[in-house]
């Protein structure tokens, strides 16, 4: 063993499990899953818990769901004729106003923990998806090393703990959700069971 590899923290697994989440639900949140991300998806199994009945609903969902059609949901959902049913955004669901400060204080703070947008991606750093894909990174040290408890807790409880339950739970009951309700099941559980944790990590 080199002396690197001494001093780069194991993962937990109940850790790494939560980072696959977040990135999991930041992947269907960012575009239309493919056929793979389908059938990927339609092999997963759940257990008895709020949460892992959720995913055991979104995995029969996917067994049956073509791509056309997801695609279909994903634009009526999130993009539309000029917008779609819901606007993911932290700014909007906290001021009722796209890039508004909830953005600027999320920026600075992306900042300071090495975390930039890709050039390719043209959203407001404060969609869901987004903030689902950097929470996974900074458990997993995706950027650098894992972030502590405390920094993950202070991440999810300013940037997502907010709104994102309300976000999941408008998805789960929004007129064009179909695949896209159960993604919000996971999501409103998953985000119950991490505000909970982070609760009692106090």
């Amino acid at each position: 063993m080199t002396a690197q590899a001494a001093e780069t923290p194991t993962l937990a697994e109940e850790d790494r499990l939560r980072a696959d989440l977040y990135n999991f639900l930041g992947v269907l949140l960012a575009g239309p899953p493919d056929e793979m991300l389908l059938a990927q998806t339609a092999s997963l199994t759940g257990d008895d818990s709020a949460l892992g009945q959720g995913i055991a609903t979104l995995s029969k969902i996917a067994k049956i769901t073509k791509p056309k059609g997801v695609e279909s949901e994903f634009n009526k959902l999130f993009i539309g004729l000029g917008r779609g049913e819901l606007l993911p955004y932290a700014s909007y669901y906290l001021t009722g106003f796209l890039n508004e400060k909830p953005l600027s204080i999320l920026r600075n703070d992306m900042a300071a923990q090495g975390l930039a947008r890709a050039e390719n991606v043209f959203e407001p750093e404060d969609n869901i998806a987004s903030l689902m894909e950097m929470m996974g990174a900074l458990i997993v040290g995706r950027f650098g090393q894992p972030a502590s408890l405390e920094a993950q807790k202070t991440f999810f409880n300013k940037h997502i703990a907010p709104w994102a339950g309300h976000f999941f739970a408008d998805l789960e009951g929004a007129k064009n959700s179909v695949f896209y309700a159960s993604v919000g099941t996971v999501g409103r559980a998953f985000m119950e069971i991490e505000t909970e944790a982070f609760r009692m990590s106090a």
